[in-house]
């Protein structure tokens, strides 16, 4: 029995129109790691100003509190400018804290914004789950309680860039998910010669009519909220690392995504591990 041409004409022309929201996602994110860039260098030349002259001003009160202290006991005056001394130093701290919290978001941009290179390199999954969780911060706010359950892990070959930006899909997708308050956690294990990401969050789960085209797009975001292609685009970059991608879900019970990609990728050889490790915090 022949296939209806009209049927065949539109599922290709379905399959042209996913490429095509494809390459322009993958257009847009090389632009915005090369606007990321910039604005990183803009961010960070005033945070270095601040930290630098915030550390200068910490060491002045020192110096003029011990110079003072000895003394102070003499007169109300010297006494209130020992206090207002102590005011300024609680003031710089407060703003010591702020930058760095400034910097350390930064960093983690800067794993989006660099380009990778064209074979993969080593990299700590855990500083790059690290680095996401910090972007998704805003979307979380202080509704979602993130839970971390890391095991011991090798650095794995991946290309960074696109690896962090399925977790980036994924943990956007699971706050999203949580109606009010929730939790999402993220677990690591090495599976023999993979390691396991799963991100379980507590939110509405998925229908059962959408799980078997969950990663074929336009399928899971409301009118207005996206395209609905993250999930397709990370089942892609999944595959471009061997790996797989599956979920569990149940309307009303939450869902579970399980990422697991090899630890070494096919035609590239590991450099000699450093025996220490960063800690993934």
């Amino acid at each position: 029995m022949n296939a209806d041409p009209h049927s065949e004409l539109e599922a290709a022309r379905r399959e042209l129109d996913q490429v095509r929201e494809q390459l322009v996602n993958a257009s847009r994110m090389a632009a915005l790691g090369s606007l990321l860039a910039s604005i990183i260098h803009e961010i960070n030349t005033p945070v270095g100003s601040i930290l630098s002259n915030n550390e200068t001003m910490l060491r002045s009160v020192d110096t003029v509190q011990k110079a003072l202290t000895p003394v102070a006991a003499e007169s109300k005056e010297l006494a209130r400018a020992g206090r207002l001394l102590e005011m300024m130093r609680g003031l710089a701290e407060v703003d010591k804290l702020a930058c760095e919290r400034i910097a350390s978001v930064v960093r983690g941009l800067k794993t989006f914004a660099r380009a990778d290179d064209a074979r993969p390199r080593a990299a700590d999954l855990h500083e790059l789950i690290g680095n996401t969780l910090k972007l998704v911060g805003c979307e979380y706010r202080r509704r979602v309680n993130v839970v971390t359950e890391f095991g011991d892990l090798p650095e794995i070959e991946c290309y960074p860039q696109r690896l962090s930006q399925v977790l980036l899909n994924i943990l956007v997708n699971a706050g999203q998910a949580i109606e009010g308050e929730g939790t999402v956690t993220v677990t690591t294990a090495l599976e023999g010669g993979r390691v396991r990401i799963s991100i379980a969050d507590t939110g509405h789960g998925i229908p059962p009519e959408l799980m078997p085209k969950l990663f074929s797009g336009f399928t899971t975001k409301p009118m207005g909220v996206g395209t609905g292609l993250g999930l397709s685009i990370s089942k892609q970059i999944i595959d471009e690392h061997g790996g797989t991608i599956d979920v569990d879900s149940e309307a009303g019970s939450g869902t579970v995504f399980h990422i697991r990609i090899p630890v070494e990728q096919a035609g590239t050889e590991r450099a000699p591990q450093n025996s220490e490790r960063k800690d993934p915090s």
